[in-house]
């Protein structure tokens, strides 16, 4: 009888045992089974894997579009009738000057510089780097700035899948067909019958006209001519109008530029 009972109580302290130990290890088991299942269960978005119509894949070109008007605005060469305005750190209103219109003799009168400042050919980095170099002479460590206020040469632009993008002086009558072979002529990936014109309309406000250059390189359609400030764009795989359009509707360098009265 003793022998039984001892068997008993063995039994029972063995079951108490496994009570005791078994639901830390379904937790601990819960536990690893989650950080298993962890990466799978809270998986997040890859950008790589991202088609490629939702990640905007033009819009590169037509950010590099908005770049290159900007770009050429920093190295434009001043001519007769683009209106600049200096200004002199600390020095204003006696050394500060507004709305310069660049006469056709392209030298500005400046107070005490006598003979004047010759703007023709320069940026305006360089025109504001010849007047702190004279006005040292009066002021001390002059801090000159020269701002392009409006560029009123009359230019045209030829963008996209060309050869030698860039923007020209319209200088003369040209056809939309002459200012694509003055810019290299249509690159192999462009669509020239899908020529866009943009221009700008007298309240500001973008337009433009879609051109088969196919067809007037065949005789089949009239020949067009650029106005002032006309940009021409060639479209092709990676390049569409749509994305250009909506950087230049924001675009002050391309405003200032190509003549848009606001």
């Amino acid at each position: 009888m003793k022998v039984v009972e001892l068997r008993d109580i063995a039994f029972v302290g063995l079951l108490a045992a496994v009570a005791t130990l078994l639901p830390t290890a379904i937790s601990a088991q819960v536990k690893d089974d989650t950080k298993q299942s962890d990466p799978v269960v809270v998986a997040k978005p890859n950008p790589e894997a991202t088609p490629p119509a939702a990640t905007g894949e033009e819009t590169p070109e037509a950010k590099e579009v908005y770049a290159y008007y900007n770009n050429y605005l920093t190295e434009y060469r001043l001519g007769p009738n683009d209106v600049i305005s200096i200004e002199v750190f600390g020095q204003c209103p006696d050394y500060c000057k507004q709305n310069i219109t660049i006469p056709p003799t392209a030298r500005i009168s400046y107070p005490l510089i006598r003979e004047g400042v010759l703007v023709a050919g320069k940026t305006v980095q360089e025109v504001a780097a010849e007047i702190t170099k004279k006005l040292d002479e009066y002021i001390i460590d002059p801090k000159v700035s020269v701002n392009l206020d409006k560029a009123m040469s009359i230019r045209y632009s030829v963008m996209g899948k060309v050869n030698t993008p860039g923007v020209r002086v319209l200088d003369r009558k040209i056809s939309v067909y002459e200012a694509i072979i003055d810019a290299g002529g249509v690159a192999k990936d462009g669509d020239k019958s899908k020529t866009v014109v943009v221009s700008y309309s007298k309240d500001g406000k973008l337009t433009r006209r879609v051109i088969d250059m196919r067809q007037v390189e065949a005789g089949k359609a009239e020949m067009v001519y650029l106005n002032p400030g006309d940009q021409v764009f060639v479209p092709g795989k990676g390049f569409s109008i749509e994305k250009v359009f909506d950087y230049l509707g924001r675009a002050s360098a391309a405003r200032m530029l190509f003549g848009s009265p606001l």
